[in-house]
């Protein structure tokens, strides 16, 4: 090749480079949110458990030290060593953790609990319940209509359960961790991030079916899938082709209703680069499609590739048939304004602000299925407009802030709003006040711009 001709390759291979980089700007246009109603939900919300459960879910939280500890309100919750100010064990049940929502007809939404108290080993007194809750925009109340607890007394559960022996057999976070869920006729399924598992119930929580995860003709299994037997020292697990607590986070149905898409928190591992999975230098997550008529794994996935600055997703609702909305965040907490010197990390003060944390409106069809979905733009949680001075938590710097580590909930309400809520961890986050245990917040956004974007 003669110099002239390989500037001009050059030339043209920077001209493509150059549309390339602009294009993928372009589907990263930021679009403006602004807040249209505010609810919140007191951290310390508790419920009793129902009269036929075991006397040990009672009292919850009683394993988070690793050790039993039977004293209420006597263990002190920390968020990344900061005391929130609520102590456990937790007389009844708390009303936390909310992993996923869904509107209904009606105006009404239900929302999802996770597994408790963050992990297997310590959430084996927490119940497992979703509630139908009306929201008060215009008084910021969340009203519970009716709370579903999990159960399976049919023992359709393919493993142990902690409460194997009583006749409603409650399911617990030591059983499972639900993030997601959709409603679909009469049935509820639910994304579990343990297994990963898809669990199906009717819609008094009664567990009908749990089907394990299939990617690429493999089953997907994480360290606590039930089928994962712990090794001899030096011996690995070759059936372990997921990071623990990287199963389901994300879980969307298709319009119709005929699919589910279960969107990983976590990467596949891929055996022959001997690395979690990547796409163009990105850590990718897979959405996997399951049909609903046919009980099954149908083979197709997307890819949904994580931005610089992001660790992980939150939620994934469908807008119609090939648009939805994902949450992309990281795993920071905290504004500025209570911000610890720099360099510095004290109890009274954050030292890993939130920075990023995003609603991304995404297109996945059948031209892009087995490779990445199509990101048009999203919006910053982390300016959310309030010209109407409604929001119910202080501003900073004239913007609401969702600066929380974990944000678990968003779904569309019409064509011009969705809404978005935090999952608290109960009492192991404090997002907005470095010693002040995280509320349950539901936001009502305005984000038309967003919605349309094509």
């Amino acid at each position: 090749m003669t110099l002239t001709k390989s500037l001009a390759a050059t030339g043209l291979s920077c001209f493509c480079a150059i549309l390339s980089y602009g294009a993928a700007l372009a589907q990263q246009q930021e679009f403006p949110a602004r807040l249209a109603g505010h609810a919140v939900l007191p951290a310390g919300t508790f419920m009793d458990a129902p009269v036929d459960a075991p006397a040990d879910l009672r009292l919850s939280g009683k394993f988070t030290t690793g050790i039993r500890v039977e004293a209420p309100e006597t263990v002190e919750g920390f968020s990344n060593g900061r005391p929130t100010g609520l102590k456990l064990p937790f007389k009844g049940q708390p009303i936390q953790g909310h992993s996923g929502i869904k509107r209904m007809a009606d105006g009404t939404f239900w929302a999802i609990s996770d597994n408790g108290f963050g992990s297997k080993a310590n959430s084996p007194d927490a119940m497992l319940f979703l509630r139908n809750i009306r929201i008060d925009w215009d008084k910021g109340g969340i009203e519970t209509l009716k709370t579903v607890f999990l159960h399976d007394p049919d023992k359709k559960v393919p493993f142990r359960i902690v409460h194997e022996g009583t006749d409603k057999r409650y399911l617990t976070g030591a059983d499972f961790d639900p993030e997601g869920f959709q409603i679909v006729g009469n049935k509820i399924w639910i994304g579990e991030e343990f297994g990963p598992y898809l669990i199906r119930t009717d819609m008094n929580g009664k567990v009908e079916a749990v089907f394990e995860t299939m990617a690429d003709g493999k089953p997907v299994m994480s360290p606590d899938h039930f089928r994962v037997v712990s090794p001899n020292p030096g011996a690995t697990l070759p059936m372990v082709n997921l990071g623990r607590s990287r199963g389901y986070e994300g879980f969307a149905a298709s319009a119709d209703g005929k699919f589910l898409y279960g969107l990983l928190e976590g990467s596949l591992w891929d055996a022959a680069a001997k690395d979690w999975e990547k796409l163009d230098g990105k850590t990718v997550l897979r959405i996997l499609e399951f049909s609903v008529a046919e009980e099954k794994w149908t083979g197709r996935h997307w890819k949904f590739p994580l931005e610089a600055g992001a660790t992980a997703i939150g939620d994934f609702n469908m807008i119609d048939a090939t648009t939805g909305l994902i949450i992309e965040r990281d795993n920071g907490e905290g504004t500025p304004d209570r911000a610890c010197p720099e360099g510095k990390r004290a109890p009274d003060c954050f030292h890993d602000l939130a920075k990023f944390k995003r609603i991304v409106k995404i297109e996945m069809n059948d031209g892009n299925a087995g490779g990445a979905v199509r990101k048009i733009g999203f919006i910053d949680l982390m300016k959310i407009q309030d010209p109407r001075k409604i929001a119910r938590k202080p501003l900073n710097g004239g913007v609401l802030t969702f600066p929380f580590f974990t944000i678990e909930n968003v779904d569309i309400v019409d064509g011009r709003h969705i809404i978005v809520g935090n999952d608290n961890n109960l009492p192991f986050s404090s997002s907005r006040d470095p010693n002040k245990a995280d509320d349950n917040e539901f936001v009502l956004l305005e984000v038309e711009a967003l919605l349309g974007a094509k």
